[in-house]
């Protein structure tokens, strides 16, 4: 790959950098009047798969060149994996009129749409809410990097390791990369995701748990032409992005007739986040199955939780478990609000689940492990990964989906953490 110096290569060249970052330049021609000499360039940080993600950028600037050269390049990419394309409408905004309306000039719209630098940030700003208000769509051929990103708003441990699984399973069996990138650590540091997204050009993004407040960032990516598909998002989506989910609702609903069956009426539920759509699905699923049993929910013996934390199980726990008629079963969000209820059980002298019978959801490893093992709802994560996959690379073939919305099963996992309820 580069060297110092830098090495020119059958066309474009890549520079290393005294930083270790690579430098991808590829020429463009002359300027009309002019007459300087134009180059399309590109930075690519350092790290150990920075010489692969170099090539795939060098691959794509010197199709934008061909593209420039040939306007009718579009009907050769076609012959080249990773190319996506789609003629340009009668009446679609082009990038010329978005330059005019953003008060920029064509390459300077054309550098906001591949995520490059070279923009001052009110003026990148401005091409974005152009681009986004207009409702512009990229029609060119793009040459797309090999790889699949998911885009994780704050990992959950090991969650996030089988929703990896999932898309390495689809991804790899096409020849396909996969990356990712903690969108909130990022935005905690002021930097754009879905920027680094456009700079880096992938084949398709899984995002997951993302929220869809943030219409920019999923903005920039439908003008670029990325295909993305919604893993677990946290509320409907504002867009017309294809999501996969688990059967929430299903599994609230197994987890109250389970405890119901036992013979437990003082149910308390400890909730997840209101904003987060799994969490409100849960919860509902449990009302529904204790109403279809007639026993109403007592909203005396709800609590809402923030996160999906610990801490949040056993601080609610303690609560309840102090009323002067305490719960005989909690059914939780998730497996780490569970594993709370079991720290405040064990600190005020109760037995699981001889005292006090605990639900959980997700089915962690964890959960299987502890003391005693907990019954819990058991999302198919590596699953979701992989239906995500496939819907991602289905877009990126320009197939549209049949259905905009895949929801996966649940299964509840019963083990030693319930039983009937005390005498």
């Amino acid at each position: 790959m580069g060297t110092p110096g830098g090495r020119r290569q059958a066309r474009g060249e890549v520079e290393r950098l005294p930083s270790g970052s690579l430098r991808v330049r590829v020429y463009a021609g002359v300027e009309p009047g002019s007459g300087k000499r134009r180059y399309l360039t590109e930075t690519v940080p350092a790290g150990p798969g920075a010489d692969r993600e170099a090539e795939a950028v060098r691959t794509r600037l010197l199709a934008e060149v061909d593209a420039l050269r040939h306007p009718r390049a579009e009907e050769r990419s076609a012959e080249i994996p990773g190319t996506r394309q789609r003629g340009r409408r009668r009446g679609e905004l082009t990038v010329a009129a978005v330059a005019r309306l953003a008060g920029v000039s064509a390459p300077t719209v054309s550098k906001v749409l591949n995520g490059r630098p070279g923009v001052a940030p009110p003026t990148r700003r401005r091409v974005e809410a152009a681009l986004r208000e207009h409702g512009y769509r990229r029609p060119e051929a793009v040459v797309r990097a090999p790889n699949v990103e998911v885009v994780f708003f704050g990992m959950q441990s090991y969650l996030a390791v089988e929703v990896m699984h999932g898309v390495e399973r689809v991804a790899g069996g096409h020849r396909l990369a996969v990356g990712f990138t903690d969108a909130a650590r990022q935005a905690s540091t002021g930097r754009s995701w879905a920027r680094d997204l456009l700079a880096r050009q992938p084949y398709g993004v899984v995002a997951v748990h993302l929220g869809f407040a943030a219409t920019e960032q999923l903005g920039l990516l439908a003008t670029s032409g990325i295909p993305l598909v919604a893993l677990d998002p946290t509320g409907e989506p504002e867009h017309a992005v294809p999501s996969v989910g688990a059967a929430n609702w299903s599994g609230g609903i197994a987890a109250a007739r389970h405890v119901l069956s036992l013979g437990h009426q003082r149910v308390a539920v400890i909730s997840g986040p209101p904003e987060r759509m799994c969490a409100r699905a849960r919860l509902g699923g449990i009302r529904a199955a204790m109403d279809e049993h007639g026993v109403p929910l007592d909203e005396r013996l709800v609590r809402i939780g923030q996160w999906f934390a610990f801490e949040e199980g056993f601080n609610h726990a303690r609560e309840l478990l102090r009323l002067p008629d305490p719960p005989t079963a909690v059914l939780c969000g998730n497996d780490l609000q569970a594993l709370g209820v079991y720290e405040a059980a064990r600190q005020a002298g109760l037995r699981v689940p001889e005292d006090l019978s605990v639900v959980g959801f997700d089915d962690i490893p964890a959960v299987r492990w502890c003391g005693p093992p907990m019954t819990t709802v058991r999302q198919p994560m590596v699953e979701m990964g992989a239906a995500a996959a496939e819907l991602v690379l289905s877009l990126a073939a320009g197939r549209t989906p049949d259905q905009p919305r895949v929801e996966l099963p649940t299964t509840l996992i019963v083990r030693d953490s319930t039983a009937p309820p005390p005498r």
